[in-house]
C-alpha cells in the first residue's frame, strides 16, 4: 500500500479559506468535536494516563458512544469489525506505551486487508518525547510499515486539520489505517480551532479512472477469448462495486472466482460463481484459473486447460491464492485493474495493467458493452466448469481417522453416528439463518470451513483477518460489527485456540449489551498447525495440544463456566442430535451467547494446495 508523505504542519492561510473558526477549546475538546464532525458514532477506547483527558470529554458527547474493551487489541479488532461491516472508518483509542503497542496488531490487520481505521494514541508530553519517560513508546515510528499515514501532533492548532485529513485518507482510494499520536500537553493546550471544510493533500489523488482506450482494449481481449474468467477480491467490496460486477457478468457471461476477502462480492448461489480459490479454495475455482492436471510421481499431465484470459479486479495476487506464482494462470493473458499502482506487477506481471477505481472501470465497461455487444457466449467454457463442479464439489464425511480417534472414545461414548463434523455446523447455521447473517472468524481451520460452507450472497458478510491472519480477531470483530449493524445476526465462528486469545471481550459484550454470538468449533488443538504437522512432520505434535494432558477426557478450558463468570449465556453440544436445537436457541437469544461445539481433532481442511506448490499438487479428497 502506498503511503502519503504529508507533514503535520502547514503554512498559515486566511481563516475564511481554511474552514470554520470555533470557540476557545482545549485540545481534547477539539479532538472530540472533530470526531463528531466526521460522523463518528462509536469509539472503542481503553483509558490511561496519556488519554484520560480525552475520555473526560467523551463522557459529555451526545453523539459518540464509547465502548470500553477489556484489552486494547480487542478494541482495535472491534474497530476493524466496524470498518469492515460499514466501509466507514472504525475508531479506536489507547493510552501511550503498552496501550499503544497493544493496538499494533489491529492496525496491521487493517493495513493488510485495506480496512478504514483511525487509531488515536495518547503520548507523553511533548517535552518528554525521546527521554524514555514512563509509558513512552515511539508509536509513530513503530507503526510506519503498517499504516497508510501517521501523525504526531505537536501543536494544538493542528488537531482539527489532522482529524479531517486522517478520515479522508483512511476512507478514500485504497482504504487503510491512520494513526494520530497526541501528546498530553497538546490535549491540554487551548486555542480557537479552525475546522476545515475540505481536504486538499498535495500529491494524493484517490480518484483514479481508467480511460475508454484502456477499457476498449479489455473488451477486445474478451472478444478474442474462449475461456475468460473474473478473479475478484476485496477491492470490489471496498469500492462498492458488487452491483457493477454483477451487471458486467450478466452482460458477458464470464464466470467469477473470488479471493477470501472477496467473498460476497458476487453471490455464491449464482450459477456463474466458483466461490473462492487458493490454498483452501474450491477445486473447480483453482482449475478454472490454471487448468486441471494429473500428477503421477514427478510426471504432470494436463487434462483440461484453464482460463486463457484472466480479468483480475481489486486483487493483489497474494501467495495464499497463487501458490507457485510462476505457474498461476501460466498460459493466460492477465488484465489487472487496481486503484493502487504499487500492486501492479508486484507479485504477478500483467499483460494489460490499468490503475483505476474498479467501480468506475466496471460501470464504464458495461456502458461500452451496451454499445459494442459481445458475440461470444462461452458455452463450451460453461460446460467445462459445470463438469468440474460435478467432479469435485466441496464435501466431507466421517472418515476412518475420526472413527479410530480418541475423540470418539473420550467424548462420544462410542456413538459414532453422533459425531459433529465442523463443516456440518456451518451448513446448519446457513440453513437456520437463511444465509443472512454477518459472520466473523478467528484464524485457522474454522476460518476456512466458514468460507467454504456458508454461501455468501452480499458484500460485508464475511469479516475475517485474511492477510495478517490474526488469531483472536473473531469475537471482538463481531462486537464491532454488531454495534455497526444492530439489526443483523452477527456470529463469530471460532476455534478454541483463537477464541481464548481475546475471551475477555465477553465482559465487553455483557456490560455494553452487545448481542454478538460465538460458535466455538472446539477440537482441543491448534487445528491448522496440527494439519500441517500431519502432512509434513509425520504427525509429530509440536505444542499444538490445547487441552489438559492430565485429564484428556474433559474439555479444557471450560468455556461454559468461563462464560458464566462473565454473566454470558452458554452451552456445550457434543452429540449431533442436539446441534440444530442449540443453534436455534443461540440465534433466538437477544444477548451475547457462547455455543461450544465438540468436534473431532483429526479432520483436515480440504482442498489443500501446499504453500508454494501448484494446482497440480492439490489434495481435494481424503
Amino acid at each position: 500500500m502506498s503511503k502519503t508523505k504529508e507533514t503535520t504542519k502547514t503554512k498559515p492561510q486566511p481563516a475564511a479559506s481554511r474552514g470554520e473558526v470555533g470557540p476557545s477549546l482545549r485540545g481534547c475538546e477539539i479532538l472530540v468535536a472533530a470526531l463528531e464532525r466526521e460522523g463518528v458514532d462509536t469509539i472503542f477506547a481503553y483509558p490511561g494516563g496519556a488519554s484520560m483527558e480525552i475520555h473526560q470529554i467523551l463522557t459529555k458527547s451526545k453523539q459518540i458512544r464509547t465502548v470500553l474493551p477489556r484489552h486494547e487489541q480487542g478494541g482495535a479488532f472491534a474497530a476493524c469489525g466496524y470498518g469492515r461491516a460499514t466501509g466507514r472508518a472504525g475508531v479506536c483509542m489507547a493510552t501511550s506505551g503498552p496501550g499503544a503497542t497493544n493496538l499494533v496488531t489491529g492496525i496491521a490487520d487493517a493495513y493488510m486487508d485495506s480496512v478504514p481505521l483511525v487509531a488515536i494514541t495518547g503520548q507523553v508530553p511533548h517535552h518528554m518525547i525521546g527521554k524514555a519517560a514512563f509509558q513512552e513508546t515511539d508509536i509513530f515510528g513503530m507503526t510506519l510499515p503498517v499504516v497508510k499515514h501517521s501523525y504526531l501532533v505537536t501543536s494544538v492548532n493542528d488537531i482539527a486539520r489532522v482529524v479531517k485529513e486522517a478520515f479522508h485518507l483512511a476512507q478514500t482510494g485504497r482504504p487503510g489505517p491512520v494513526v494520530i499520536d497526541l501528546p498530553k500537553n497538546v490535549q491540554q493546550d487551548r486555542t480557537h480551532p479552525v475546522f476545515p471544510t475540505e481536504v486538499n493533500l498535495r500529491g494524493y489523488d484517490p480518484d483514479k479512472r481508467a480511460s475508454d482506450l484502456e477499457l476498449n482494449e479489455v473488451i477486445g481481449l474478451i472478444e478474442l477469448a474462449e475461456r475468460p474468467l473474473l478473479y475478484v477480491g476485496g477491492g470490489i467490496i471496498t469500492s462498492g462495486a458488487s452491483k457493477e460486477l454483477r451487471e458486467f457478468v450478466e452482460l458477458t457471461g464470464i464466470p467469477v472466482v473470488t479471493t477470501l476477502m472477496g467473498c460476497g462480492a458476487f453471490p455464491e448461489t449464482h450459477p456463474l460463481s466458483l466461490k473462492w480459490l487458493g490454498m483452501h479454495g474450491t477445486p473447480y475455482g483453482n482449475w478454472a484459473v490454471s487448468g486441471e492436471f494429473k500428477k503421477d510421481g514427478e510426471k504432470v499431465t494436463p487434462i483440461a486447460p484453464g482460463a486463457d484470459l484472466l480479468l483480475a479486479l481489486g486483487v493483489r495476487f497474494d501467495d495464499r491464492v497463487t501458490g507457485n506464482v510462476k505457474k498461476f494462470c501460466e498460459h493466460g493473458t492477465i488484465v489487472h485493474i487496481d486503484i493502487d499502482p504499487s500492486e501492479i506487477n508486484k507479485n504477478k506481471p500483467a499483460n494489460l495493467a490499468i490503475v483505476s477505481d474498479v467501480k468506475f472501470a466496471l460501470r464504464r465497461l458495461s456502458a461500452l458493452l451496451r454499445k459494442r455487444a459481445l458475440t461470444r457466449k462461452f458455452e463450451k467454457w460453461h460446460q467445462q466448469i459445470a463438469a468440474w463442479k460435478e467432479k469435485a464439489p466441496l464435501k466431507y464425511h466421517v472418515g476412518d481417522d475420526v472413527l479410530r480417534s480418541q475423540h470418539v472414545k473420550d467424548f462420544m461414548g462410542g456413538e459414532i453416528d453422533q459425531v459433529i463434523m465442523p463443516q456440518y455446523v456451518i451448513e446448519q447455521l446457513y440453513e437456520l439463518t437463511k444465509g443472512d447473517a454477518i459472520l466473523t472468524t478467528g484464524v485457522g481451520q474454522h476460518q476456512m470451513w466458514t468460507g467454504q460452507y456458508y454461501q455468501f450472497s452480499r458484500p460485508r458478510q464475511l469479516l475475517t483477518s485474511a492477510g495478517l491472519g490474526a488469531m483472536g480477531f473473531g469475537y471482538p470483530a463481531a462486537l464491532g460489527a454488531k454495534v455497526a449493524c444492530p439489526d443483523k445476526q452477527v456470529i463469530d465462528i471460532d476455534g478454541d485456540g483463537s477464541f481464548l486469545m481475546n475471551v475477555q471481550e465477553l465482559a465487553t459484550a455483557h456490560i455494553e449489551k452487545i448481542a454478538a454470538k460465538v460458535i466455538i468449533l472446539n477440537n482441543q488443538h491448534l487445528g491448522m498447525v496440527m494439519q500441517w504437522e500431519d502432512r509434513f512432520y509425520g504427525g509429530n505434535r509440536g505444542h499444538t495440544y490445547l487441552g489438559d494432558p492430565l485429564n484428556m477426557k474433559q474439555i479444557y478450558p471450560d468455556f461454559i463456566a468461563m462464560a458464566a463468570s462473565f454473566n454470558v449465556k452458554a452451552e456445550r453440544v457434543t452429540y449431533k442430535r442436539d446441534l440444530r436445537a442449540a443453534l436455534q436457541r443461540m440465534l433466538d437469544a437477544d444477548e451475547p451467547y457462547v455455543l461450544d461445539v465438540t468436534t473431532p481433532y483429526t479432520e483436515h481442511v480440504l482442498p489443500f494446495i501446499p504453500a508454494g506448490k501448484t494446482v497440480a499438487e492439490m489434495m481435494y479428497e481424503k
